[in-house]
């Protein structure tokens, strides 16, 4: 008997650049992602993000994106954008330094892995560990030694997915993360050590295409 298990989905992991500006408008749809965050929430001090929800959000991540900065990977299924990581060295993310939680662990330079979106009728399809790895591969391309992340750890069951946008410990520790250092129960900062393979293998992927 045949099995009704759709396959896999076929993905290709592409940098916000202008020219990408428009898929990511599509993805994030009216709501900026949620409740008009344009992913501007580890960017701006508190009270300038939520003066800014919706179009000033929108129009300062783009603003960030139309000066050559590259804030993360669209996930595309075909032509469709699916999802989105936000990746950056973590000087980008200012939120982060004025965190008492997420505050640095060290001196070491790091890119930090701050945000996941994916549109709703592609949840829970796996689509976030397969972008995370390309995340790690696009950040060990552009000279990255140290990727981090900030997971939430759930206290007990399902944590709804508004709530899970940095993703969940268990994801990174499968991905090769490793737990640092954690100031808050909820809260552990995750590293991943990057090695020489790591930056060849999107390489490799294009030349075999």
């Amino acid at each position: 008997m045949a099995s009704s298990k759709s396959p896999p989905l076929e993905l290709t992991f592409q940098a916000l650049t202008p020219e990408r500006w428009h898929a990511l408008e599509s993805l994030f749809g009216e709501r900026g992602a949620c409740g008009g965050c344009w992913c501007m929430w580890w960017v701006l001090k508190r009270s300038e993000f939520i003066q800014g929800k919706g179009q000033k959000n929108k129009k300062a991540f783009k603003n960030r994106v139309s000066s050559g900065e590259i804030p993360g990977l669209i996930a595309f299924a075909g032509d469709m954008p699916v999802a989105w990581c936000a990746l950056a060295p973590r000087e980008r993310y200012s939120t982060l330094e004025r965190s008492r939680i997420l505050k640095p662990v060290d001196e070491q330079a790091v890119w930090s892995v701050v945000c996941f979106f994916v549109a709703r009728p592609f949840r829970g399809q796996g689509i976030t560990k397969k972008l995370l790895r390309a995340a790690v591969e696009h950040a060990a391309e552009n000279g990255a030694r140290i990727v981090e992340a900030y997971p939430v750890e759930p206290r007990s069951g399902r944590m709804p997915d508004a709530f899970a946008y940095t993703g969940l410990p268990s994801m990174f520790r499968s991905a090769g993360f490793v737990e640092v250092l954690r100031r808050s129960p909820t809260r552990p900062i995750m590293r991943y050590f990057i090695t020489p393979k790591d930056g060849s293998k999107r390489h490799a992927r294009r030349r075999s295409k």
